[in-house]
């Protein structure tokens, strides 16, 4: 037949390079509500879960076991579950019912009856139940800051811009792995200058993430993943019991830590048993809850590709992050690994979280520009700041960001520089050279950097380790080189370390050390003119972008 010259047009536009599949149940290609999915129910006999979700405590495999032992609230388990879910919707959805009055009910719940009560929600119900379901009042959002070299003057200029643009927590990792040292010092550091109160962390592998934070290279960590099946996590060596001792482990050394997962991670694995993408989530956040961890890190993350090439993919990714609150868990709710070639479905992808608001609208915006990215690309990036900044403008959205001038851009990061430059003189290590520091102020990304000898920073690094430098010798090098003030905010870090005040659930700082929390600023949103409202002077800030023209100036 003759072709459409209008199909024709239509084949070549960015969306059509995207991967769809139709949905396949019984390998888990189906987002939400799979006829696989178990029915709601619970029977506790003497304090003991004996039925869950259809199955008899002898079926219970590793997951139904712990959630049952740990991560219900038995005392209203069996009213709620015979609740009709609608009604329950309705009252999550209902703006003047309390938000701590849902709590009551969603901690009750099963996995099967929590995803049931979502499934009734169309996406704008879902993001009117975020909005009201958040834990902390304030929003916020967290940074990826890597490059393609490991180059940990670049690390800090770009962690000292990226903090001073708002992002409340930065994350890096590494292109090879011996670097890891250099890029987590240069990440703590370079955020410190840029804005005091910035929590970092070096997402490794799990034991050597540990190792940092005792060391006092990090603040916190949450790459520590659980699944929805047992054959998944097995696979990975790991149960349910594994996982809440390494979170006791984070947290008795004065570590913020969240997990991770996200929908779609099972069919990935091949493991999905048939279930929906948002029932086996929904098992990984109940996992979250009953191994006492205050957040989670979800949305997808890694596997967005997933869902997003079924029919309601985005929609239970954002479900996903709504079940996330209803148990009482921060929510960093992605918006992180790039899964399109479309800017319109990337920006619509982040609008389901970006105007209810989360406790981390992005779990990883790339503060660098993409090929520096070292997470797989991300769906924000550097290039996109003055948009972000606009859409905040444009809705009258707090996203967490601020427009920033460009001489102050310049200023923080030619510190940051500088302060890597001394940090490296006082500890002994390879010489960070006035060209480099000259170049990370004004770089854009790794293009723009001079080479350094990689051979001796990685041996550099790894004497760090090998002479159990820590974050008091941290401390000890910038105020003997020129940067007590630096040396102070550590300090004031570390202290904060000992107290452990910020471990509480979505604790974040302000530039002065305060801890901002579910605990001293919950979610109060019961309606109009309540919650969190851009206001004052950060909506000043906000509507304060430097391309704006004064008509009065014409």
């Amino acid at each position: 037949m003759t072709k459409s010259k209008r199909f024709e047009v239509l084949s070549k536009r960015p969306i059509n390079q995207d991967g769809f599949v139709t949905e396949w149940v019984e390998e888990g290609l189906v987002a939400m509500d799979s006829p696989n999915d178990p029915k709601p129910s619970i029977r506790i006999e003497n304090g003991v879960v004996v039925e869950l979700d259809g199955k008899s405590r002898e079926e219970f495999d590793l997951i139904d076991q712990f959630i049952a032992n740990y991560g219900i609230d038995l005392k209203h388990a069996e009213e709620v579950v015979r609740m009709d879910s609608k009604e329950i919707a309705n009252k999550i959805l209902t703006p003047n019912i309390p938000r701590s009055e849902i709590v009551r009910l969603t901690k009750a719940m099963t996995p099967a009856k929590i995803c049931e009560v979502v499934n009734h929600m169309n996406v704008v119900e879902i993001m009117m139940c975020l909005q009201k379901m958040r834990t902390r009042k304030q929003t916020a959002t967290q940074s990826h800051v890597t490059n393609v070299n490991d180059n940990p003057v670049q690390i800090a200029a770009d962690a000292a811009e990226g903090a001073l643009r708002g992002f409340a927590e930065q994350e890096t990792t590494v292109a090879v792995v011996r670097y890891a040292p250099f890029n987590a010092l240069s990440l703590m550091i370079g955020s410190q200058v840029g804005r005091p109160g910035v929590l970092t962390q070096c997402a490794l592998e799990e034991a050597t993430e540990l190792d940092f934070g005792m060391r006092g290279f990090t603040a916190y960590a949450e790459t520590i993943s659980v699944y929805g099946t047992e054959d998944v996590f097995t696979d990975g060596d790991d149960t349910p019991w594994s996982k809440a001792f390494l979170a006791s482990a984070y947290a008795s050394r004065g570590l913020k830590m969240r997990f991770t997962s996200g929908t779609g991670a099972e069919v990935q694995m091949g493991q999905a048993e048939g279930k929906s993408m948002l029932y086996l989530e929904a098992r990984c956040l109940y996992i979250t809850k009953a191994a006492g961890v205050q957040g989670i890190q979800n949305g997808s993350v890694s596997c967005i590709g997933i869902p997003a090439a079924v029919p309601s993919g985005i929609r239970a990714v954002v479900a996903e992050n709504l079940i996330a609150t209803m148990l009482d868990l921060e929510c960093a709710s992605s918006n992180d690994q790039t899964f399109t070639h479309s800017d319109l479905r990337r920006s619509v992808r982040t609008l389901m979280q970006f105007a209810p608001g989360t406790d981390f609208i992005n779990s990883g915006y790339s503060a660098t520009p993409n090929y520096d990215n070292m997470f797989a690309g991300s769906n924000w990036d550097a290039e996109d700041f003055d948009d972000y900044n606009v859409l905040q403008r444009d809705l009258r959205v707090d996203g967490g960001l601020r427009p920033v001038r460009e001489e102050e851009v310049i200023k923080v990061r030619n510190k940051a520089a500088r302060v890597m430059q001394a940090l490296f003189k006082g500890l002994g290590l390879p010489a960070i050279t006035d060209e480099e520091v000259e170049a990370a102020t004004y770089a854009h990304g790794s293009k723009d950097m001079p080479e350094r000898d990689k051979v001796e920073d990685i041996k550099a690094a790894q004497g760090i380790l090998e002479r159990g430098v820590q974050g008091v010798d941290l401390i000890k090098a910038l105020a003997n080189n020129g940067f007590p003030e630096i040396a102070n905010e550590l300090l004031n870090l570390f202290k904060q370390r000992a107290a452990g005040d910020f471990l509480q659930t979505s604790a974040i700082f302000d530039k002065d050390w305060n801890v901002i929390s579910a605990i001293n600023s919950p979610n109060d949103y019961v309606g109009v003119g309540t919650g969190h409202r851009l206001v004052g002077e950060e909506w000043e800030k906000v509507k304060d972008i430097p391309i704006a023209i004064d008509p009065r100036d014409i």
